[in-house]
């Protein structure tokens, strides 16, 4: 029997086996779906240095707590991933625990952070050129709605994109990592305004900056659902996927973002002059010009990656929703079919077009500054994370799993903690409300429509 086959000779059936054994399909899966996460280094970093008000002793600690909240965040997701194999994350969780009704609650919150996705990394990415070719930066607003347009329309042509993400991501990590090598025989040469006081006692200060960087939490949850594309694999192997997919983007994200931290104190790279990034000035200072103008170029790609990746799961989550049959005979249909109308490439181009729009008036409010709108963005995201993992919570509390049920509580915790800090800040309460809106909408809908049932699967449908 071929050894990349594990047969039951039972029934003389053969299904495939998990990750190792499917090498390619693996890296193209995991790359593709972390372009979110990864991406979210170039400007992550940066708000939390903001936050700290330029105090880099501070920096490399706020990092490594942020990392860990992270990490905490997967561990849950790993078992989100195990009790759901067919996808459906956070929004299956809830749906089972609390009633189907409550998983709008999740599935409003990825609506506005894939909208926020959008428009974030594509003021970002025009952050990034801005940073390589100064003399653009009057032009920041037209260059960000000119790239949310793009990759809007670009993304019309389907899911021919995926490797390209993946292709992206690699890049970036590869760049990256050379410009962290290069760092290390860098001699210092303080760029930007840093400061050495820090707002409060140095612990006060990095329990209320490290919530302004975990806009780098953002897309970790995606393998939850995203496995669902995973036809050819049993439930075996998605589940490996899914978590394989899982720790190699903390991996990746916690490496990059200690190691950024590390090299901006030692540096003294410190917050940035209006028309620059803090990620940009460490690689002017760590690398030569060749190498600074790629890692510069690759990081507007990666972030346009992202960009595009939200540009699918969003239109394709309405799709879902509008859709009034499913696989396995579910029937949602409860938005209008129009959002659910394809192209010959299979794209929701109505919800495209719905996103673009949404992302559009993001960049615009926002000016196009990334370093104003990451603000917004751990608020969403961190609704759908304290559904799920209150779901998880309620779940080991009914099987009486001690150990998984303190895991569990205190990530809620730590989520919770989060979002009270970023919601406390004022402006990024328009996110709160958002998301709330949007679930109130659809849930309404829902009822009109007979409560059909499957609405807790539509984000893996």
């Amino acid at each position: 029997m071929p050894e990349r086959e594990r047969c039951d000779a039972t029934v003389g059936t053969c299904t495939p086996r998990g990750p190792g054994r499917h090498p390619f399909l693996l890296a193209g899966f995991a790359f593709a779906i972390m372009a979110d996460p990864v991406s979210s280094v170039a400007y992550a970093i940066e708000a939390a240095l903001r936050a700290l008000h330029g105090d880099l002793r501070l920096l490399l600690p706020t990092s490594v707590l942020v990392i860990a909240v992270i990490a905490l965040v997967v561990v849950n997701y790993h078992q989100i991933v195990g009790r759901y194999p067919n996808g459906g994350g956070a929004a299956a969780a809830a749906g089972e625990a609390f009633g189907e009704g409550w998983a709008f609650l999740p599935i409003g919150a990825l609506i506005v952070d894939y909208v926020l996705t959008i428009g974030i990394s594509c003021a970002a990415a025009a952050a990034a050129v801005i940073a390589y070719l100064p003399s653009l930066a009057p032009l920041r607003v037209p260059i960000g709605l000119g790239l949310v347009v793009v990759v809007g329309a670009l993304s019309w042509f389907g899911a021919v994109g995926r490797a390209l993400f993946a292709a992206m991501t690699v890049g970036f990590v590869a760049l990256a990592l050379l410009v962290l090598g290069l760092g290390m025989f860098a001699a210092p040469r303080p760029e930007g305004a840093a400061s050495t006081v820090a707002p409060h006692t140095p612990v006060l200060a990095v329990v209320l900056a490290f919530p302004a960087a975990m806009a780098l939490a953002t897309g970790v949850e995606a393998p939850s659902s995203a496995i669902a594309q995973l036809g050819q694999l049993d439930d075996t192997g998605r589940r490996r996927f899914g978590r394989a997919t899982l720790w190699t983007t903390i991996g990746i994200v916690g490496v990059l973002t200690i190691g950024f931290a590390a090299e901006a104190h030692r540096l003294q790279i410190g917050v940035p002059p209006p028309h620059s990034t803090q990620l940009a000035e460490l690689a002017r200072v760590a690398a030569p010009t060749p190498v600074f103008a790629a890692f510069q170029a690759t990081t507007a790609l990666l972030l346009l990656a992202a960009a595009g990746s939200s540009y699918q799961a969003g239109p394709g989550l309405l799709k879902a929703l509008s859709r009034t049959r499913l696989p396995g005979g579910r029937g949602v249909g409860i938005l209008p079919a129009a959002l659910g109308r394809t192209n010959r490439w299979y794209t929701p181009f109505h919800a495209v077009l719905l996103f673009m729009i949404l992302a559009l008036v993001v960049v615009a409010a926002g000016q196009a500054q990334d370093q104003r709108l990451v603000l917004f963005y751990a608020v969403s995201v961190f609704v759908s994370f304290l559904a799920g993992l209150s779901a998880m919570a309620l779940f080991s509390h009914r099987e009486r799993r001690r150990g998984a049920f303190l895991v569990n509580t205190v990530a809620a915790g730590a989520v919770a903690f989060t979002l009270v800090v970023n919601v406390a800040r004022g402006a990024p309460v328009v996110s709160l409300l958002a998301t709330m809106l949007i679930a109130a909408l659809l849930h309404r809908r829902w009822v009109r429509a007979g409560r059909p049932r499957g609405v807790r699967h539509a984000t893996a449908d």
